[in-house]
């Protein structure tokens, strides 16, 4: 065996002694005894703000994940979708992000009131890198900003004014292991989204077809 296998073999040996002391980790040495330090690249790569490769990938992406928390720390995560370049970059520091009508449940804006950082994750079909965006967000109802995203008469309710605090490019590993672009999945393997609700909510009756949720949301996607 060759001297610089032995030592790594040695390191994980020892990493793997440690964890099996430990069965939920509680702090930070504990979780760099096991997965060691990041390397410089991977610290280097945070920006504070905007550059060429950054914009380009945010007006490429059709669809990225918001993710916002409570004043009690209780995070959540939802999507948000348009035609590409439908988040738009004002300067370096600064995105704009509408919200158009859905559920009205309004999670990731009550957070935003109570917490206003916020995170993104931006993608683009057929990529496997990602871009991570982290801020402090407003929600502004300026006719200006508004006005940026209307289509045929409509507007969105309001506009996530996002000041950028970090901004880097996510390697490609989870989506390879995934498969993602590749590994799409019939609809005809889970049921409809009307069957699953009636099934999860006890005394609903009227089960509305996926045909007939997909015509529904059609009419106000905007």
């Amino acid at each position: 065996m060759c001297a610089t296998w032995s030592c790594i073999s040695t390191v994980c040996s020892t990493r793997q002694e440690k964890v099996e002391r430990v069965s939920v980790i509680t702090d930070a040495a504990q979780l760099r005894a096991l997965y060691g330090q990041p390397g410089s690249r991977a610290l280097k790569k945070q920006l504070s703000g905007f550059e060429r490769h950054s914009r380009h990938f945010v007006g490429l992406s059709p669809f990225c994940l918001l993710a916002t928390s409570d004043a009690e720390g209780r995070v959540d995560v939802t999507p948000r979708g348009g035609p590409p370049g439908f988040v738009q970059i004002l300067d370096d520091q600064l995105l704009l992000l509408p919200d158009w009508p859905g559920n009205n449940r309004l999670d990731s804006l009550l957070n935003i009131l109570a917490n206003p950082e916020a995170g993104l994750l931006f993608l683009i079909p057929g990529v496997d890198e990602g871009l991570r965006v982290n801020g402090r967000a407003e929600i502004r109802t300026d006719p200006d900003l508004l006005e940026r995203y209307g289509d045929r008469g409509r507007l969105p309710r309001t506009v996530l004014h996002i000041s950028v605090r970090e901004v880097f490019l996510h390697c490609a590993k989870a989506l390879m292991r995934s498969d993602l672009w590749e590994s799409r999945i019939q609809r005809s393997m889970l049921p409809s989204m009307g069957q699953m609700l009636k099934d999860q909510i006890e005394g609903l009756e009227q089960v509305e077809t996926q045909s007939e949720m997909l015509q529904r949301y059609r009419q106000a996607l905007y």
